[in-house]
């Protein structure tokens, strides 16, 4: 039996006990961050050689060069083309979707001139290169290639630079058949910190990047954290978390079933019930029990959900969608009547499933949508993945003669607020002589 926590809104307690249920501490032990420090400082220093290096060390290689880690273009095309068609057409289906969905999300370049004729608008840009980290090994997931490749080659990204770990040189044909398809420029067999500290600083093999987007471990997250600025980086990811809401109309296998879909992630992964149906919670903690047993993952998910997992009981709907906005889901499942309406008053959540029919694991592959969403209650400030993370805004300003005489009183008065006097003079030089004061 799995004992899952039961909260009520209505107890005097919830607001503590919620606190709690929500705490997650993401930040490295000292030791981590030393070890990836010294990684990092090591690449810096040593570059290819430090690569290959930590490289043969921790995945157990026997590279004698850099040329022995980079996976050529042939071996990603003949992984594709060795797949069994059932695997390359969910491949192909789900890029054809991802892209479709990532078309909409392109923003474009926009001007317009003001009363004096001056020119003001905003240009955008792609990054010019983007480093993409997929974990490897023995575990495939390809799912996370198509999900950041793409939005980038949308963008106009023009060179993507993959890395991934393969120990004892294994690696998934899924994976090198999703970079395929989605069209990455080069592939690396390098992992954990010092794939990161390459990608940020480049080395005589691996070009440095613009951007490192893509999940990993405690160390990879480590490594992110500690190059950003030199790099930007597209988030620091916690657990995977689903809140799911229900008024008790949906399947409770269901429901079940969409919990257990993200707290097999791992031990820490967070799967919550709010519903103001208590019979109805009664009746998926029933449907907990009796088809928890037949998962493959079982130990992992009730691990997850005794420790992360609740059952939270509310007073109606309104109380539902207040505790969804407190807790800032990464998923959010509003299994409810009228969930698109009820939509409008989400303001925080990575992403929405709407209705009854719409679980989780379609967004996790194939929907369309990002699957790299926010967690740990970030959903408050950042948003998913997307072609817009691929992109630069840039400022216009072109002012004319005129123009530029109409502003400038305005800029010197503040300029010399702020005591900046050379600012104050560079804009009133622009004003013709026969108009000073």
């Amino acid at each position: 039996m799995v004992d899952i926590q039961r909260l009520d809104t209505a107890d005097d307690a919830f607001d503590e006990r919620l606190a709690a249920l929500q705490h997650w501490d993401g930040a490295a032990d000292s030791d981590v961050l030393r070890t990836v420090q010294d990684i990092i400082d090591d690449v810096r220093t040593r570059g290819d050689a430090a690569v290959v290096e930590l490289t043969n060390r921790f995945d157990r290689r026997d590279a004698a060069s850099m040329s022995d880690l980079e996976v050529p273009r042939e071996r990603l095309d003949a992984a594709l083309a060795r797949l069994p068609a059932a695997e390359r057409g969910a491949l192909e289906h789900a890029a054809e979707r991802l892209a479709d969905y990532a078309q909409h999300q392109k923003t474009e370049s926009w001007s317009y001139r003001d009363d004096d004729g001056s020119l003001l608008g905003q240009q955008v840009t792609p990054l010019d290169r983007v480093g993409l980290y997929v974990p490897g090994g023995k575990a495939a997931y390809p799912s996370s290639v198509l999900m950041n490749a793409i939005p980038a080659k949308t963008a106009g990204v023009a060179e993507l630079v993959m890395v991934v770990p393969m120990p004892d040189g294994e690696v998934s044909d899924l994976v090198l058949a999703a970079a395929s398809i989605a069209g990455v420029d080069r592939v690396f067999a390098v992992g954990g910190a010092q794939a990161v500290a390459a990608l940020a600083y480049g080395t005589a093999t691996i070009p440095a990047v613009d951007k490192v987007v893509g999940p990993g471990n405690t160390f990879v997250a480590t490594a992110k954290r500690l190059v950003y600025g030199v790099v930007g980086i597209d988030m620091i990811a916690g657990p995977s978390e689903i809140l799911v809401v229900c008024d008790g109309g949906t399947d409770p296998d269901w429901i079940a079933l969409d919990l257990f879909s993200q707290a097999e992630h791992d031990e820490e992964a967070q799967a919550v019930l709010v519903s103001w149906d208590g019979a109805f919670i009664e009746r998926v903690a029933a449907a907990i029990e009796r088809l928890l047993p037949e998962q493959p993952r079982r130990e992992i998910i009730a691990t997850s959900l005794a420790n992360r997992g609740a059952f939270i009981h509310v007073r109606d709907l309104d109380d539902a969608v207040d505790v969804a906005n407190r807790i800032a889901p990464e998923h959010l499942e509003l299994s409810v009547e009228g969930a698109e309406m009820i939509a409008g008053r989400i303001r925080h959540a990575g992403a929405i499933f709407l209705g009854r029919h719409t679980p989780e694991a379609l967004g996790d592959y194939c929907a369309g949508p990002n699957h790299v969403l926010p967690t740990s209650r970030t959903a408050r400030f950042s948003s998913p993945l997307g072609v817009y993370d691929f992109q630069k805004r840039t400022s216009l300003l072109g002012c004319s003669a005129s123009g530029a005489a109409r502003l400038a009183p305005t800029a010197a008065t503040l300029a010399r607020g702020e005591r900046l006097y050379a600012h104050a003079a560079s804009a009133e030089a622009r004003v013709p002589a026969e108009e000073r004061s």
